[in-house]
């Protein structure tokens, strides 16, 4: 689907004509190869235990700055990683305080949670570990750099590449396709444009595990084809995946490099759609006015495992502008919480609510409720008290309120 010029030009147009007056935003956006260098384990399967025989797809890791006119900034980093591990969020964040004067609440660092890259928290990949911090710093530097007038937009399409993976049989609950349960097919993007209405980079979101492959090669699965094919798409744009709450969520079919790709091409044409692209009259791109605000909070869930002590859970909310409210959730959450922060948070006219998962810790499965006490796969990983999925629902919506005011 690779976009003519002039149909680029066209939207470039049709987007600079429905602001009134000079942008308000600067963005920068920056890239680096973060594929390993030498042969290190793969994250995500047990089962492999020799490391990586070679490169399929590069792995990246992605930055994009945000600046309102207050001058106040927020980053995303998004990485083809199997999760962000604590360690790597501390340094990350501690540096870029230092450094550039963001504060950690303000940086928010998803992972792809690709099952083909490096278990780089291992202790024999040490190397790699103190490597990216230092690539993730400067990477963020680099988009520091790069801010420049800006638009916003914020638009969405749909995309039926995940099922959910929970089957209910007579033994109990399977890891296998279930095409009646519950899934969150949207796909969210925010577009990032020059003052003249050129596209620059952008991000978009999607709720599915990266596990389409389990070979002993580098690969960014679905979500690295995805990014690879629009920035083909459009010459020139940086495309940053933000995983979302995909924990219970499978692309299938799987098992074979062509699904990957196919895969891919599906949610690289779900942003195509989402962009309006070759439509002569744009009608759903909403362009983002306002500031930007940031919180951070943690909330302590407990082990149902005695004298085990509770695990301090990150959640972050990122408004941007008047139109997005972004939920950052850790570590690996099942699509329920996605699904009922929407359906109690949305409101007719006011900003769309985006849910991340896998974002800032990675350290499990974080069931709901109703997939703990139902079992399988999700709830045995974790011995989690019940009451874990009302105590995240409180932190969020209790951020949520502190960045509307």
């Amino acid at each position: 689907m690779r976009v003519s010029r002039a149909a680029l030009l066209l939207v470039a147009f049709l987007v600079q004509s429905s602001f009134a007056e000079e942008p308000r935003w600067q963005a920068g956006a920056a890239s680096v190869k973060i594929t390993p260098q030498r042969r290190l384990h793969m994250a995500g399967y047990a089962a492999r235990k020799e490391p990586a025989e070679g490169v399929e797809q590069d792995l990246f890791a992605k930055a994009l700055t945000l600046q309102d006119a207050q001058g106040q900034r927020v980053v995303f980093v998004t990485l083809d990683l199997i999760g962000v591990f604590a360690e790597l969020r501390k340094s990350v964040v501690g540096a870029v305080a230092e450094r550039f004067d963001i504060p950690p609440r303000a940086v928010l660092l998803n992972a792809s949670h690709t099952h083909c890259g490096p278990a780089y928290n291992r202790e024999d990949a040490r190397d790699y570990m103190e490597q990216l911090q230092r690539q993730l710093v400067d990477l963020i530097g680099e988009s520091i750099e790069q801010l420049a007038p800006a638009q916003l937009t914020y638009s969405h399409a749909r995309c039926s590449v995940a099922m959910n993976r929970r089957t209910p049989t007579d033994d109990g609950f399977v890891n296998h396709p279930n095409p009646n349960g519950p899934v969150d097919h949207a796909v969210p993007v925010l577009s990032v444009r020059s003052a003249e209405g050129e596209l620059r980079s952008l991000v978009f979101g999607y709720a599915c595990h990266n596990t389409t492959m389990g070979f002993r090669r580098w690969l960014g699965d679905y979500a690295g084809y995805a990014q690879e094919y629009i920035e083909q798409d459009f010459p020139g744009v940086t495309a940053l995946f933000m995983m979302g709450c995909g924990g219970d969520q499978n692309p299938y079919p799987r098992s074979e490099l062509k699904f990957a790709k196919m895969h891919g091409r599906s949610l690289a044409t779900a942003v195509g759609a989402a962009l309006e692209v070759n439509q002569r009259k744009l009608r759903h791109q909403r362009p983002i006015t306002g500031s930007l605000s940031a919180a951070f909070g943690t909330v302590d869930l407990p082990f149902a495992t005695p004298d085990r002590p509770d695990f301090p859970y990150p959640v972050q909310v990122i408004r941007i502008g008047d139109q997005i409210t972004l939920i950052a959730l850790g570590t690996e959450v099942v699509v329920d919480y996605s699904l009922r922060l929407k359906r109690e948070l949305t409101r007719a006219g006011g900003p769309a609510i985006w849910v991340a998962g896998y974002s800032n810790v990675y350290a499990g499965y974080i069931p709901s409720r109703r997939v703990l006490l139902e079992g399988g796969y999700e709830a045995r990983s974790r011995p989690w008290k019940p009451v874990l999925e009302e105590r995240i629902m409180e932190k969020a919506h209790a951020l949520v309120k502190e960045v509307s005011k």
